[in-house]
């Protein structure tokens, strides 16, 4: 009696943790192939009139990581070959001393782009606020993400799911450790799983304000 029990729990148990597992890959699975044909490199991004930047992080002296140059860089690059006329930088600001769309701003000027090009959204928390935000507050309807490729499939499903018709432009200007390209693949395996629930349960509204439309023509 006591070994059919045994076996009754260890079935329960692999059938839940496969379960689980299906429930952790799935999400990603779903948003690679929905990308596959979103993705692009620089040189052959379609045109658009906004290239939306979001954030990653900022080094302890408050400029930009290598991941987040490597961003504003391919911006400033499609802004350069006339692929859009201006860049949504995005990204937290929840402290005074944290201001991550500032310190993008900073290095794109150092780039050679013209304050004029660029738009800064200070609370682009999230990727799902970056979206949601570029749409209800400045009034996007249609952009180039750019982000590196393990985040642009994550990024393009929550953007057109919330009603911004998005195309991907792949960040990659720079080499990156395996180990540190395994964590950030890692990390967007549950951030993923994060994005569902968001789009489909939760929806979530993030921190708005009054419209600021980029475009007004």
């Amino acid at each position: 009696m006591l070994r059919r029990i045994l076996k009754f729990v260890w079935r329960f148990i692999t059938i839940l943790g496969a379960v689980g597992l299906l429930g952790v890959l799935l999400p990603r699975i779903i948003t690679s192939l929905y990308a596959i044909n979103k993705i692009h490199q620089k040189e052959d991004a379609p045109g658009e009139r906004l290239a939306i930047v979001f954030g990653a992080g900022l080094r302890r002296d408050g400029t930009p990581t290598p991941i987040l140059r490597d961003r504003v860089e391919t911006a400033a690059n499609l802004y350069f070959s006339g692929k859009v006329e201006k860049l949504l930088m995005s990204g937290d600001n929840r402290f005074v001393e944290y201001n991550e769309p500032e310190s993008m701003r900073q290095y794109a000027l150092s780039l050679g782009v013209p304050d004029s090009a660029i738009v800064l959204d200070y609370a682009g928390r999230r990727t799902y606020d970056t979206c949601y935000r570029a749409k209800a507050i400045f009034g996007v309807e249609s952009a180039l993400l750019v982000t590196q490729k393990f985040h642009l499939p994550r990024a393009l499903f929550i953007c057109n799911a919330l009603g911004l018709k998005a195309s991907g432009v792949e960040a990659k200007n720079r080499q990156y450790w395996g180990g540190s390209l395994f964590i950030w693949n890692f990390r967007e395996q549950l951030a993923t799983v994060g994005a569902f629930l968001d789009v489909y349960v939760n929806n979530p509204v993030p921190v708005l304000g009054d419209s600021e439309p980029i475009f007004v023509d």
